[in-house]
C-alpha cells in the first residue's frame, strides 16, 4: 500500500530535518523526488540518496517567490516527467515575539514562508497533479496549528491557517482525485527546534520542560514524521482527505 514506484514527489524545505526525512521515506518507497530548499545543503541530501540508487534531484527554491514555485514545478516535470505528490514542508519558527511589541515586519516574514508558501505550492503544483490524474498533497502544519503558545502568535496563526487552507483545498480538489491533508508534528529533534532553543538564554531549561510536556517524555524523531508523510502520500491513506494527522507524542491529548 505504500509502494510509490512510478510516482513523482516535490518536497520543500528538504535540506534537513523533516523535509529531508520525508524525501528519504518517499524515495525509499520508490518515488522520484525533487528536493527543494534555499539551503544548498539539499544538494548533499539528494546526492546521498542518488548514491543509494534512489531517484532524487535538488533545486534552489524560495517558497515565498511565485517565480521560484513555477520553476520548481517545471523542474519536477522536466526531470521526472510528471508530478503526483507535493509536500509543503518549508517553514520557519521566526523566533519569540511578544504581541505587545510584535513588529509587522516579523509577522509578515513568518506568514509569508509558512502560509503564503503553502498557498503558492497549491496554486502551482495543483494543476500539474490534476493533469497527472490526481495525487496527494501533504501540508506540514504543527501542533501549534491546533493549540496556542505564548510568544509564537505569528507561528500559530500561520500554522492554523495551513490547517484550514488544507480543508478548503481538500473540498475543492476531491473531484480532481487530489487528496489534501495536514500533518501536525509535535516537537521534533530537528535543526529548527534546536536553533530556536539555542537562541534563548534559558534554552536548556525550556528543552527539558518541552520534553516533559509530551506524555511520551521525549521529542519526536524526523524519521517518525517521514513515515507519516509516506502514509499520507500513499494508497495506505486512500480514504483520507481534509484530515489532520497529529504525530506529537500525546502533547495535544492533554
Amino acid at each position: 500500500m505504500t509502494n510509490l514506484h512510478g510516482k513523482v514527489a516535490l518536497v520543500t524545505g528538504a535540506a534537513s530535518g523533516l523535509g529531508a526525512a520525508a524525501a528519504w521515506a518517499l524515495a525509499q518507497a520508490g518515488a522520484a523526488v525533487l528536493l527543494t530548499d534555499r539551503d544548498l545543503a539539499g544538494e548533499e541530501v539528494a546526492g546521498a540518496m542518488a548514491d543509494k540508487g534512489l531517484k532524487a534531484a535538488f533545486r534552489l527554491h524560495d517558497v515565498t517567490s511565485e517565480a521560484d514555485w513555477a520553476a520548481a514545478v517545471e523542474h519536477a516535470i522536466s526531470d521526472f516527467g510528471r508530478l503526483d505528490i507535493l509536500v509543503n514542508n518549508a517553514g520557519i519558527s521566526g523566533g519569540r515575539h511578544e504581541l505587545l511589541d510584535h513588529s509587522l515586519e516579523a509577522w509578515r516574514t513568518i506568514l509569508s514562508v509558512n502560509l503564503d508558501g503553502v498557498f503558492l505550492g497549491l496554486r502551482h503544483a495543483g494543476p500539474r497533479i490534476a493533469a497527472a490524474g490526481g495525487g496527494s498533497v501533504i501540508n506540514v502544519s504543527s501542533i501549534l496549528g491546533k493549540v496556542g503558545m505564548p510568544g509564537a502568535a505569528a507561528y500559530c496563526a500561520s500554522k492554523g491557517g495551513v490547517t484550514l487552507l488544507t480543508k478548503a483545498a481538500a473540498l475543492e480538489w476531491a473531484p480532481h482525485n487530489i487528496r489534501v491533508n495536514s500533518l501536525h508534528p509535535g516537537f521534533i529533534d530537528t535543526p529548527l527546534v534546536s536553533n530556536a532553543l539555542a537562541a534563548r538564554d534559558d534554552g536548556n531549561e525550556v528543552r527539558v520542560a518541552l520534553m516533559a510536556a509530551h506524555p511520551m517524555a521525549r521529542f519526536g524523531l524526523p524519521r517518525e514524521i517521514g513515515e507519516a508523510v509516506l502514509f499520507l502520500a500513499s494508497d495506505a491513506s486512500s480514504f483520507m482527505t481534509g484530515a489532520e494527522l497529529v504525530v506529537d507524542g500525546g502533547y495535544t491529548a492533554q
